[in-house]
């Protein structure tokens, strides 16, 4: 942020890469970079695109005094469709929405003018400008045609930075990777992954004794193994195990199974529409890499273990699930589930169909 390099953080979901981003933000901010943000995932339509980019430069990057209307009034003047602007009744914010104009190009002309305000804005107040992009593979559902038109703009304003932050890394890839994407080799790439177990285990452990409780070595042993470091999971399946914990207690083993137990109640429909949604082949893959996370789960061996079909067919079925941000390397290397929580529901639920196919056997 601080020297203008452009940057794309890549993460799975809930890894807290925006979490990261904003810290960054702040430090940024104390050191007088303007910096806006501007979250994509929230934004369906051009319009709103517009009125995104039109709050966080009026809020965060313009350091003009005056009158609310005023000062942004005269701030977009230029723009071809004109925003409308009313007060926040929460807290007197000043807000801003589009409306179509006539030809389709009159938001596409808005939005690229407002990219070229941050350049401007940056030479008038001498300052670097930072724009944060949340989600940013979702530019190309508004319009596949708007990465050349960013990319255009950003190239003429190298006192502007860029933090791209992205989720799913088929999307991102075609984007940054591509030699035939304008965004080929434009920024500098920093992939977030799961925290390490020995720096998760001391930060569990220093948590509960703030609080004047305690976990045992082997309950945060545990509780590692089932969410791989995962930031979110951790937290969550940590906060669960806490609360079942009597004040000057300690946490042992016992209460991460009951803290898991209740974590995969309150997960069940999201893990059973991951489960729904998979064609049988994928299915089969999720069962196996649940039980045995592998190296390679192609071997003629693994294969055989888990009534798995064809090479081609596992491969497919990888490819789809690492798509989907179901699979892939855990921190020793091995293809695994890496869905929170999903590979204990699926050995949980595999667990019950047994148990219930023996009882009708027996019946």
């Amino acid at each position: 942020m601080l020297n203008g390099q452009d940057v794309l953080v890549y993460a799975p979901r809930r890894y807290g890469k925006s979490s990261l981003a904003l810290r960054a933000a702040e430090e940024a901010v104390r050191r007088r970079v303007l910096v806006g943000y501007c979250d994509l995932l929230k934004i369906p339509t051009k319009e709103k695109l517009a009125a995104a980019l039109a709050k966080t430069i009026y809020r965060d990057i313009d350091s003009t005094a005056g009158q609310l209307f005023d000062r942004a009034a005269d701030l977009f003047r230029g723009l071809r469709i004109r925003p409308t602007m009313e007060l926040d009744a929460e807290d007197g914010s000043l807000l801003f929405s589009f409306r179509a104009g006539r030809r389709s190009s009159d938001i596409d002309d808005t939005i690229e003018t407002l990219l070229e305000l941050l350049g401007k804005l940056a030479s008038e107040r001498k300052r670097r400008v930072v724009m944060i992009f949340d989600e940013f593979q979702e530019i190309v559902e508004l319009d596949r045609k708007f990465p050349n038109l960013l990319r255009t703009v950003f190239q003429a304003q190298p006192e502007v930075g860029h933090v791209y932050l992205g989720s799913r890394r088929h999307v991102l890839d075609r984007i940054f990777s591509d030699r035939n994407q304008p965004f080929w080799r434009s920024a500098k790439k920093l992939e977030i992954g799961p925290i390490p177990k020995t720096k998760f285990a001391r930060f569990l452990r220093e948590r509960f004794e703030a609080t004047g409780k305690s976990i045992s070595g082997t309950a945060v042993t545990r509780l590692l193994e089932i969410t791989h470091g995962h930031p979110y999971a951790t937290q969550e399946l940590a906060y669960e195990a806490w609360q079942s914990t009597p004040a000057s207690g300690s946490a042992a083993d016992e209460e991460i199974e009951q803290a898991l137990t209740r974590v995969l109640r309150s997960e069940h429909n999201h893990l059973e529409k991951l489960w729904e949604d998979a064609p049988t082949g994928q299915r089969q893959l999720m069962i196996a890499l649940a039980s045995e996370p592998a190296r390679s789960p192609y071997s003629e061996d693994y294969r055989a273990a888990h009534d798995l079909p064809s090479v081609a067919t596992v491969q497919t079925a990888l490819r789809a699930l690492a798509r989907k941000e179901i699979a892939g390397r855990d921190q020793d290397g091995n293809h695994s589930i890496v869905e929170p929580f999903f590979a204990e529901w699926i050995n949980r639920e595999q667990r019950d169909a047994s148990v219930g196919a023996h009882l009708q056997q027996g019946a």
